[in-house]
């Protein structure tokens, strides 16, 4: 399946952002100029008329196909590393409920969940002419939300929502998916209050990939695991609790790798915890507030800065990101102030490669708004956000 046309269900393919143009046609459209030979003497300013137009890079978007006012598939697009202006260039159809996506570390191959009742995962080849779904695997459980790729490359790590449950399957040479080699349900601690069971909302590797460790907003844990890397097996080691009622999310490392940080979508805090490599266990910290006010804000996930000198949340009910400094080598953060998201329910945010962009992913006004983030940590929004139904995930290349 090749990149198709937005239409949507309302018929908005223009007015959505996402264009008709073809994905690669777009690249190519803007591709380097020929060499013009310069004389030495020629001018700084001469030089940098004459310097070939920036390449755009890829950007991704995540989205609902069954919800009113959502998507057809994969939005694809491109952007500007330096201005952050976002170019609808089309959408990969035949994915249905991309809410999530992840890259392999090779850069060939991107992965996007199905979240519904019978749960799956799909793989989609990054090649030329244009993205290629390579086929799609069953979860073993529902509403899959979350996937990451093992550090090896050879397994793809997803998280059943509403199962409660982490699978795991192989990765092939072509980027594919094997069988479902294991499915391991949060059977324990018990449910939170007013959960009725286990809720696994995400999975990732530890920086020294160690262990897996999957946050499971139900059960207010989050549980350790060692996988076999010849046989895609879990083991699960241990697992860490949460206060009742926190409703733990999203878990994001230090890069020093001993300290995470955590947030808490039901009781709206962030905690951080020591993390010891050697034995995967996480210790959670005090919960410390989001800036977000009284009531609940629903904390959607944090980002860490490569120094691992700041951290921001994404407040979705305050439509804002807390901007925090960490300090003590990781292990404190010191609430700064929020910023006004520019868009309504932040669900996702990420980093360009370069993290000179921050790009959030607004769910209820259908948006994707881009940050300017500077040395300092200081936040300036780049221009109008770009329109896209139903954004919940925005994944930059």
């Amino acid at each position: 399946m090749t990149a198709g046309t937005n239409s949507g269900s309302d018929g908005r393919s223009e007015a959505n952002g996402w264009g008709r143009r073809g994905f690669i046609g777009a690249v190519a459209a803007t591709a380097a100029t020929a060499a013009v030979a310069t004389p030495a003497h020629a001018s700084v300013s001469a030089l940098h008329r004459e310097r070939p137009p920036r390449r755009p890079r890829q950007l991704f978007l995540g989205t609902y196909t069954t919800q009113p006012g959502g998507g057809s598939g994969v939005g694809l697009a491109t952007y500007d590393e330096e201005t952050g202006q976002i170019t609808g260039t089309g959408t990969l159809t035949g994915v249905p409920d991309p809410s999530y996506l992840c890259l392999h570390p090779s850069g060939k191959t991107l992965y996007a969940v199905n979240e519904r009742e019978q749960g799956a995962v799909t793989a989609i080849a990054l090649s030329a002419p244009g993205p290629e779904v390579l086929g799609s695997r069953g979860t073993g459980g529902a509403g899959p939300c979350h996937l990451s790729v093992h550090p090896s490359g050879r397994w793809l790590l997803s998280a059943n929502y509403g199962s409660g449950s982490v699978a795991v399957h192989p990765v092939q040479q072509s980027g594919a998916l094997g069988e479902l080699t294991d499915l391991a349900t949060h059977s324990s601690p018990p449910p939170g209050p007013g959960q009725e069971g286990p809720h696994a909302h995400q999975i990732v590797t530890s920086p020294d990939g160690g262990h897996v460790l999957a946050v499971d907003l139900g059960n207010d844990a989050v549980h350790s695991y060692r996988l076999d890397e010849k046989k895609g097996k879990l083991t699960q080691v241990s697992y860490a609790t949460l206060r009742p009622g926190a409703g733990p999310r999203h878990l994001t490392f230090h890069p020093s790798g001993r300290f995470a940080y955590l947030a808490n979508e039901v009781d709206n805090t962030v905690v951080v915890c020591a993390y010891d490599p050697g034995s995967g266990r996480l210790t959670p910290g005090d919960p410390q507030p989001t800036g977000t006010g009284e009531g609940t804000s629903y904390p959607a996930q944090l980002l860490v800065t490569r120094e691992g000198t700041f951290a921001f949340l994404a407040n979705r009910g305050h439509n804002s990101l807390t901007r925090y400094a960490i300090e003590a080598g990781g292990a404190r953060l010191r609430l700064l102030d929020t910023v006004p998201v520019g868009g309504d329910f932040p669900r996702h945010i990420a980093f360009s490669p370069s993290q000179r962009l921050l790009f959030a992913a607004n769910q209820k006004s259908g948006s994707v708004s881009v940050f300017q983030v500077g040395g300092d940590g200081g936040l300036r929004l780049s221009g109008k956000p770009f329109a896209a139904p139903l954004a919940v995930c925005a994944l930059p290349l």
